[in-house]
């Protein structure tokens, strides 16, 4: 039996690719006659520069940036032919200042952008970049200003305090010196944004109202009507406003951001990494598909990683599986998927289940979704 396995990652217990070996290994314990094919995947969260780099054979450089409430940290990002993978959390991610008290006011995509300059000053000529997991509602202004954009109030002095002062904005001025603006006018960059979500800048399912609460945003229409300037001012003075474009609420607005400062497209985070991997092909050369991550519930139907890779094996009519740390919506889930198996014991609080990630996984492995396979494949040789 030739098995693929394309797991996204378990978040804050296990990366994509330590669940599909462990899933791997579970299956080599049990029988050497397996053939299988490790693909870990990722839908432009955390885990989509790991799953590129990977397929890629590419290599990891690191930089010096700072975290979402300017504090210095080291970060990492893929290199590869060319190309700059990297994600927005590994800047301005919510875990890496999970030790602070929640700021929205003055949460910044700043590193990103530092980031990003990086990898524009080492050479990189597009840059790929995740977006899942931040801890900002700032709307990429952080982002940009890094690069050499001017946020100006009224009297034409440049905005110190970003985005604490958002509400001072009265015009925004284009790079004129500086690698980003060498970039704009002679050295054309591409930028692609991976996303996993649909969601405009503003309104009930833009990012402040959706998203904002776990960054600790309470004041909804304070932060909402700040980022509704924003949008409007960036119209006025750049001649965009892609405020409505699905993804623009990305990364509490660093879609839109992105999209408004520096022309990026933004993309299927999923889809994306799929070519890359090139996983049509192996889901057509497996006999059986498992996928997976921490949490499957009713919004893996909306984009997320395992349900692109069922809706794939169920177009190329091969049987497919769910090893998630959680299952919830099992009904609405079902008809997606052939096993869907809950990797944490009902009674295990979930902060310990995280801590026994790998060996839970193994125990799932071993004590249900093999015994349901060789089960299936007696069933079938019986002719039953």
């Amino acid at each position: 039996m030739r098995i693929l396995i394309a797991p996204d990652k378990y978040k804050g217990s296990l990366s994509a690719t330590t669940v599909a070996q462990t899933i791997a290994a579970a299956f080599r314990e049990h029988s050497q006659d397996f053939v299988l094919d490790l693909c870990p995947i990722a839908d432009g969260g955390e885990g989509t520069a790991e799953a590129i780099i990977t397929a890629k054979n590419g290599s990891w450089v690191e930089c010096q940036t700072i975290d979402a409430q300017n504090r210095s940290v080291t970060a990492k990002y893929g290199q590869v032919e060319g190309e700059a993978i990297m994600e927005m959390s590994s800047a301005s991610g919510l875990a890496i200042v999970s030790d602070l008290p929640l700021d929205p006011a003055t949460a910044s995509t700043h590193g990103t952008g530092l980031m990003m300059l990086d990898a524009i000053q080492r050479g990189a000529k597009r840059l790929i970049i995740g977006i899942g997991g931040s801890a900002t509602n700032d709307a990429g202004t952080g982002m940009a200003r890094a690069l050499g954009f001017r946020f100006l109030d009224e009297n034409g002095h440049e905005l110190q305090d970003l985005p604490r002062d958002l509400d001072k904005l009265h015009r925004i001025e284009t790079p004129a010196v500086g690698a980003f603006a060498r970039m704009r006018e002679n050295e054309p960059i591409e930028i692609l944004v991976a996303c996993d979500v649909t969601n405009p800048l503003l309104g009930p399912e833009g990012c402040t109202r959706v998203y904002g609460p776990q960054k600790g945003v309470k004041d909804f229409a304070y932060f909402e009507s700040r980022l509704a300037r924003l949008a409007k001012i960036i119209e006025r003075d750049l001649g965009v406003n892609p405020a409505e474009a699905p993804g623009a609420g990305a990364a509490g607005g660093l879609g839109f951001g992105l999209m408004a400062f520096c022309g990026a497209k933004l993309t299927s985070g999923f889809d994306l990494i799929a070519d890359i991997i090139d996983l049509h092909r192996r889901v057509a050369a497996a006999d059986l598909v498992i996928t997976g991550e921490g949490r499957i519930d009713a919004q893996t139907l909306h984009g997320k990683g395992p349900m692109g890779v069922a809706r794939l094996a169920r177009e190329l009519g091969k049987p497919v599986a769910a090893l998630a740390g959680l299952i919830e919506a099992r009904e609405a889930l079902a008809p997606h998927f052939d096993h869907l198996i809950q990797v944490k014991p009902e009674a295990m609080p979930v902060a310990e289940a995280m801590q026994k990630g790998p060996e839970l996984l193994a125990s799932a492995c071993r004590d249900q979704l093999i015994p349901r396979l060789t089960t299936a494949a007696s069933s079938d040789a019986c002719g039953e």
